[in-house]
């Protein structure tokens, strides 16, 4: 197979994996969870072997969805217990066990739609229906979700064993939820997304600072929700704009050599002007009813970024929204954003104040902003600011760019 040929089942893993799965699961229950993951497993192993042997099919897709079909009819043929016991809870008329996987694109949705909200179950403390989510409808890795909690992979591993057992134990069915379920769980689905879109934008579990194919798959989650009426309310669909405003500058935030552009430097005849105006569309949508998220607040601080020219009315907003959001969450990243915004409106010297203030002398953001901040005013404290932050970059892009500034300020 060509490179190109050979990406592909990766890709098609990333994207159909947990699609099939879904499918599988609501329709023999979440008990039967592992039959469902095998028997996928099993139906890639076998697209790897038949396509370097006979060369990719036209519809590849298509392929992966017969071979699993087929699969899942030998699988119960074979198997006489789950045949027994399993199937006749679930026939609904069917006569063939082809005709009962369903893999139609409304099914699909529908299956990963019951999936989340019977993942995102109170039976289960909050950070394992997190960890539970991302690895069966998102497609983490334990390392991967381990570093987006900043844990070992050792304990994602008995989050997302123990989250199954969990929901086995108390019978959890996988199907469409009612309004009660949807309000009861909607914060930590709206979580998973949010921290799927968040590790590809900023990856940390990768030799490169975004992952394309993580935002494509929260936003694509999230999109999920908004096209169906029981879930589609104001907080999803700020969650949209905001996702729909950083993925607008993907192309810009890169050079042609893989490194990382830094905001200020980048080009905006490369940031995607639809995906700009998808963005107002959802956050004029999520402008309804009276509650004010954390993702109404970052989706007004991400629209001001798809405004290059520092104005006044720009930082002012942008400091005014970064208040707000403190009051409703305490975050690191936000504070340290917030003196920057400071700085922005008031000066250096203010903003300096105010990130000193933070101490957070093991955050290599943290000292990449007061490089930025000291740098005209005291350039050797610049430096050393800029040396520390270099020393605690953990990926080779911040390696990268930070030494980059470095030697500029030679």
């Amino acid at each position: 197979m060509s490179d190109r040929e050979q990406d592909l089942i990766p890709n098609l893993f990333r994207t159909e994996y947990q699609k099939i799965v879904a499918v599988l699961v609501r329709r023999f229950g979440i008990a039967h969870i592992e039959i469902a993951e095998d028997i996928v497993s099993d139906t890639f192993l076998t697209a790897t072997e038949s396509w370097s042997h006979q060369g990719v099919p036209d519809n590849p897709t298509g392929w992966l969805y017969t071979v699993a079909k087929n699969k899942t009819k030998n699988y119960v043929k074979h198997h006489s217990i789950f045949e027994q016991k399993v199937i006749p809870e679930f026939k609904s008329g069917a006569t063939t066990s082809e005709e009962e996987i369903d893999l139609s694109h409304k099914n699909i949705s529908d299956s990963q739609l019951a999936m989340i909200f019977a993942v995102c179950n109170p039976v289960i403390p909050s950070e394992v229906q997190i960890a539970l989510a991302l690895n069966l409808l998102c497609g983490f890795g334990a390392q991967e979700i381990a570093d987006a909690f900043l844990t070992n992979k050792e304990v994602i591993y008995k989050r997302i064993n123990r989250g199954k057992e969990k929901l086995k134990e108390a019978n959890v069915k996988v199907a469409q939820p009612s309004i009660d379920e949807i309000n009861a769980r909607l914060d930590t689905v709206l979580t998973t997304i949010y921290l799927l879109f968040s590790e590809g934008y900023y990856s940390t579990s990768q030799n490169t600072n975004l992952r394309r194919d993580f935002c494509v798959e929260a936003m694509r989650l999230n999109y999920m929700l908004i096209q169906n009426a029981a879930t589609n309310n104001p907080r999803i669909n700020a969650l949209m704009a905001l996702m729909c405003f950083h993925a607008s500058r993907f192309d810009a935030r890169s050079n042609d050599e893989g490194e990382v552009v830094l905001y200020h430097e980048q080009d905006e005849s490369k940031w995607n002007q639809e995906l700009i105006q998808r963005g107002k569309y959802f956050l004029a949508n999520a402008s309804t009813g009276e509650q004010l998220s954390k993702y109404h607040l970052e989706a007004g601080i991400a629209y001001w970024h798809t405004h290059k020219a520092d104005t006044p009315e720009k930082w002012e907003s942008i400091l005014d929204l970064y208040n707000s959001l403190l009051s409703i969450e305490h975050s690191p990243v936000a504070e340290l954003n917030r003196a920057y915004a400071i700085s922005k409106v008031h000066g250096k010297k203010a903003g300096i104040v105010d990130a000193e203030k933070l101490a957070l002398t093991g955050n290599q953001f943290y000292h990449s902003l007061l490089g930025n901040l000291y740098s005209g005013l005291n350039d050797a404290k610049a430096k050393k600011h800029y040396e520390d932050a270099l020393r605690l970059a953990n990926s080779p892009a911040d390696k990268a760019t930070i030494q980059k500034i470095i030697d500029r300020t030679q």
